[in-house]
């Protein structure tokens, strides 16, 4: 029987084996325990797949319809700088911001 295709973040758990660098596995363990290991790579790899499909959908609309002017990006640079300091703008317990700890 053939494999059954999914969409990233679909389908069921499959067991893999990776190499991490032992600093990165450290991290990890420190945040979510060995239990929830599995969940917390599963989850960056979701994020990371997701950042390439945007990178490439960006692209596309580059070669489309031009690069982005300077002035958009500037605008939108400034929003966020906006939404990321006002904490009416931001989620309760969510996003605070890189800058956070």
């Amino acid at each position: 029987m053939p494999e059954q295709e999914f969409a990233p973040g679909d389908g069921p758990a499959a067991k893999v084996s990776v190499s991490l660098r032992a600093g990165n596995i450290r991290a990890v363990r420190e945040r979510v325990g060995a239990r929830g290991f599995s969940a917390y790579v599963d989850a960056a790899v979701e994020r990371q797949i997701e950042r390439d499909l945007l990178e490439e959908a960006l692209q596309a609309n580059e070669a489309a319809a031009g690069p982005i002017p300077q002035s958009v990006r500037d605008e939108a640079a400034e929003l966020f700088r906006h939404v990321r300091s006002a904490p009416e703008l931001q989620e309760e317990d969510g996003w605070r911001g890189r800058e956070a700890g």
